[in-house]
């Protein structure tokens, strides 16, 4: 998972305890033996390992959290592009008084116009606007406006519609650049990162040789609850965000991760 969000949810003074993950997403039958109050998910396209949380497990996760009266976290960040699957409904749809929605347009247009949102149950509504400081007068509202605009009219489909079809393309040449070498790429059915799983002991060797070609990647050691148990083995592997170089540079990152990834597999 994000570290990101184990950061975020420790300086607002609560803590986080692990669950696993498998090839049909996180294994939400672990929240059965946690005192978790919520659990966070990216059900669409889970970061890093890019599955989708298997419909069984989406139940199982709405169960637990209507029975325990607890929440669930739906982190919807990048929803938007899929290549080869259908769209994936929000499970906030499916139960809204249990599910909080979170969004933004930092993958879709750019995290620098700082536009995110919250879809909350009913009774989340004042205690929320309260902790976030009042009724958040200071958000710059022409950007909102604009970006509302920008939906009404039909533009923002439209883009996104664009920018599905060149991450597409940039997918497909990811793959076809690495596609001699003995590496497995997983996560590519949606969204604008893939995760490549390397030869054992291999990890920190590949992020220090792609920091000195001028790429940055993300390891799965950094990725890795640090409660995790010892049956949940580290396995090494980098994040690839290939959504991220301009395109001018994009064919010279490719092969330069290439040239980075041929000598750690040697």
């Amino acid at each position: 998972g994000l570290y990101l969000f184990r950061d975020a949810i420790g300086e607002a003074g609560a803590g986080t305890v692990p669950i696993r993950i498998d090839d049909h997403g996180a294994v939400v039958a672990d929240l059965e033996n946690t005192i978790a109050a919520a659990v966070l998910l990216t059900p669409a396209h889970h970061f890093p390992h890019g599955v989708p949380l298997h419909p069984t497990r989406r139940t199982q996760a709405l169960d637990w959290a209507k029975r325990t009266k607890n929440y669930v976290l739906e982190d919807d960040y990048d929803g938007e592009f899929r290549y080869d699957r259908q769209p994936i409904g929000s499970m906030q749809g499916l139960d809204p008084d249990r599910v909080v929605y979170l969004g933004s347009v930092s993958k879709s247009l750019s995290p620098v116009l700082r536009l995110g949102w919250m879809v909350l149950p009913d009774s989340l509504i004042d205690p929320v606007l309260a902790a976030a400081g009042g009724q958040q007068f200071y958000v710059n509202a022409i950007d909102q406006l604009t970006m509302a605009d920008f939906i009404e009219s039909g533009h923002y489909d439209k883009h996104i519609r664009r920018m599905r079809n060149s991450y597409r393309h940039r997918r497909d040449a990811l793959t076809a650049t690495l596609a001699d070498l003995d590496v497995e790429i997983s996560g590519l059915s949606a969204g604008l990162h893939a995760l490549i799983r390397l030869p054992d002991g291999t990890e920190h060797e590949a992020i220090r040789r792609a920091a000195d070609a001028g790429i940055a990647l993300s390891g799965l050691a950094l990725l890795r609850h640090p409660d995790a148990t010892a049956e949940t083995p580290h396995q090494d592997g980098v994040v690839v965000s290939f959504g991220t170089p301009a395109d001018h540079e994009f064919n010279a990152a490719l092969d330069a991760l290439h040239d980075v990834l041929a000598a750690v597999s040697r």
